[in-house]
């Protein structure tokens, strides 16, 4: 279930993102255009449906979606991703998950959960730029999955195969999407190589 999009464009400014002189700007601006580049092939297989509608010349059959879509960004940095999948799927809702990792366990804890009424019928997209030990990953797949949604894709920059390994035990049944395939967390539960701390560099906090 694991899908490793492999992208001249992406790759490009994922180095950018990686470089430790790229600033906040910079950093903030490529993972936008790389959310907006993922989603583009993450949304090929969507099914669609068939609707009616009247162009200038006349009466056509056209397509649309067939589900909505709901993003559901892990805080923080999690957010920093939205921007980049609106802009190519305007239309779709967004849910939040607050979690935070114990320094020293590196176990997730739970602060905060609110999802749109129409979470249980549409495909929900969870987004985060790291999949590292996949803590917060399994624990927000289980709050979307509690709160009724079935169709679900995890969306990250960067992985590692501890954390793809997490999930899919947890979860086989949901897809995983990534940008790139890294090496190995470090003693601390960072990605080497990695982009450092995503959230950080995102909102200029350090």
């Amino acid at each position: 279930m694991l899908h490793v999009i492999d992208h001249p464009v992406i790759k490009h400014k994922l180095t950018i993102m990686r470089n430790v002189e790229t600033g906040t700007k910079d950093f903030r601006q490529n993972l936008d255009e790389i959310g907006g580049l993922m989603t583009y092939e993450i949304t090929k297989d969507f099914p669609l449906v068939d609707v009616e509608i009247e162009t200038p010349m006349g009466k056509t059959t056209g397509s649309k979606l067939d589900k909505e879509i709901v993003l559901v960004p892990i805080l923080r940095a999690g957010l920093g991703m939205v921007n980049g999948i609106q802009q190519l799927v305007p239309t779709a809702k967004v849910g939040h998950i607050g979690l935070y990792r114990d320094e020293k366990t590196l176990e997730p804890h739970f602060y905060y959960a609110k999802f749109p009424s129409n979470i249980a019928n549409s495909t929900v997209m969870i987004v985060d730029p790291m999949l590292a030990t996949g803590g917060s990953a399994v624990a927000a797949i289980d709050s979307v999955k509690n709160a009724g949604a079935t169709d679900i894709r995890l969306v990250c920059l960067v992985g590692v195969q501890e954390g793809i390994d997490a999930v899919e035990k947890a979860h086989p049944d949901v897809e995983i999407y990534l940008a790139a395939k890294d090496e190995k967390l470090n003693e601390i539960g960072y990605i080497v190589p990695g982009l450092g701390d995503a959230g950080d560099r995102i909102f200029g906090t350090k």
